[in-house]
């Protein structure tokens, strides 16, 4: 199975990583690091974590306030947001059909 992160998604988890590395050099490493482990995680069990709706899910970061919010389809997780757990819920649903 293979992924693809939604533009904005993408911006979103390079501003965070951004973020990180302001607060404390290296941090922001450590927060891409564990995105990283956890696409993984998600791509050799897609169906394990709390669904949002019928296809799109939410997998929880370590360490960091952050949670992936993933689409499956046509054997593919389609990252849509790489969302802080403060932010307005469902802000992101709109990007689930433009996948761009």
């Amino acid at each position: 199975m293979k992924y693809s992160f939604h533009p904005a998604a993408l911006k979103e988890f390079t501003k965070a990583i951004d973020y990180y590395n302001e607060c404390q050099n290296g941090l922001g490493i450590e927060f891409a690091r564990e995105v990283y482990l956890a696409i993984q995680n998600i791509l050799a069990f897609p169906l394990a974590w709390y669904p949002l709706s019928t296809n799109t899910r939410r997998c929880l970061i370590n360490r960091f306030p952050y949670g992936i919010i993933y689409h499956i389809a046509d054997q593919e997780i389609h990252i849509i947001a790489v969302m802080h757990l403060s932010k307005q819920p469902g802000y992101w649903d709109k990007r689930k059909n433009n996948r761009q």
